[in-house]
């Protein structure tokens, strides 16, 4: 039998679950426009706005199911496009607020999912889908991307007056998605050039820190290692070392050097992240399962598994052994799905649990609920795909041809 990575049985049952999860995941969209955060059961949480990020994440997911054929998916998709076009945008200042609730700041992250969001969209095709990425090109360039720095900053007032001193990694990392998403969308290698130039300094830094990447910058871009100590389980921004970014990070190198063969450092850097937050996550307190957080030595700081961290060390270890085809990386792709499908994968309501405790029941304190499906489905497609284009693009090419927008 062949490797799971390649197997064709497996990526049968890949399918099955990506229409799986879409199929859960069918109430999102609100009619006003902007998608939900849905409960352990696929409704709508009513206590929790409509907000960007979720929005956002959910045309990509939405998108590339309308990509993959399944019916239904374009109008969910375009309904969640049609409130970030629509109310969750800012008509006088520009950018995206973070929901309909809260219109206090604009924040690199949720710009990123909008960004990934509209190149999708454009991908296959949806109304609305075109326009809202040129926007979100302007806007990314224009607010958030820093040429100086060849990063991004982080966080601005609601007004786009006052840039707050804090830089960090999450906002960047997503940002690479996106900008290497728009590269394929586009044809536009510009956006590839900012991609590589974010994961440059992500190598050098996490080089210089035993491959345990830094998240947390002032203004300078001088680490603050003690950021968010008082809040470790924060879910955007914890303290110390995110095994799970590792493993994210890991596989977005893979994806930029394939995008760009010469930069081969890319490669060893992405085994070198990955065999790191592995010693570091994987396990390490007796039970199956990925802490969350470690501190600079690397011993666990928040134990608890969220499902995220799973989803990405799928991802990376697909990614890994495409690029160098090692059965170490089969072997490990084979062991974390395997966990999910005994722990995260919820086979009576359906979807995935979002967070486990440290003994891998079922909790809530950081991701109450299943809000989204964006970690899990890129997860059921990662071994199914070239390393380049990135997801849409390349489920476009798959099925369509080149891309053309």
């Amino acid at each position: 039998m062949s490797s799971w990575p390649t197997n064709p049985a497996h990526h049968r049952w890949l399918d099955q679950h990506t229409r799986e999860l879409l199929a859960f995941g069918r109430r999102a969209a609100d009619p006003a426009g902007g998608a939900r955060w849905l409960g352990v059961d696929g409704l709508p949480e009513p206590d929790q706005p409509v907000s960007t990020l979720l929005s956002a994440r959910m045309a990509h997911v939405y998108a590339v199911g309308a990509l993959l054929g399944v019916p239904g998916a374009a109008p969910i998709a375009e309904q969640a496009l049609g409130g970030l076009a629509g109310r969750l945008r800012d008509e006088r200042h520009g950018g995206w607020f973070p929901s309909v609730a809260d219109h206090t700041v604009k924040a690199c992250y949720d710009h990123a999912f909008v960004l990934l969001a509209a190149a999708s969209s454009a991908a296959a095709g949806l109304a609305g889908g075109p326009a809202l990425l040129a926007a979100a090109e302007a806007v990314f360039l224009d607010r958030f991307w820093d040429d100086a720095a060849g990063r991004c900053v982080d966080t601005w007032d609601a007004s786009f007056t006052e840039l707050d001193g804090y830089r960090g990694i999450n906002g960047n990392m997503h940002a690479v998605e996106a900008m290497l998403t728009a590269a394929g969308v586009t044809g536009d290698d510009a956006w590839l050039e900012r991609a590589l130039r974010v994961c440059r300094f992500v190598a050098e830094t996490a080089r210089a820190h035993d491959w345990r990447i830094p998240e947390h910058y002032d203004e300078r871009w001088r680490p603050l290692p003690d950021f968010h100590r008082d809040r470790p389980d924060d879910p955007f921004k914890p303290y110390g070392a995110t095994v799970g970014h590792g493993l994210e990070w890991s596989r977005l190198f893979l994806h930029a050097e394939a995008a760009r063969p010469a930069e081969s450092w890319l490669a060893e850097a992405a085994r070198s992240l990955f065999d790191r937050a592995v010693s570091d996550g994987w396990a390490v307190d007796g039970r199956p399962g990925f802490v969350y957080t470690t501190d600079w030595d690397g011993a666990p700081v928040v134990r608890d598994r969220m499902h995220w961290v799973t989803t990405e060390a799928i991802s990376a270890a697909a990614a890994l052994f495409r690029r160098f085809g090692t059965e170490r990386y089969a072997t490990w792709y084979r062991t974390w799905w395997d966990y999910a499908a005994a722990y995260l994968i919820d086979h009576e309501l359906g979807s995935w649990f979002h967070q486990l405790d440290p003994e891998n029941v079922p909790t809530g304190t950081v991701w109450p609920g299943k809000p989204d499906l964006y970690h899990s489905l890129q997860a059921t497609l990662t071994a199914r795909l070239p390393l380049t284009p990135m997801l849409a693009p390349a489920v476009a090419a798959t099925l369509t041809g080149p891309v053309r927008t």
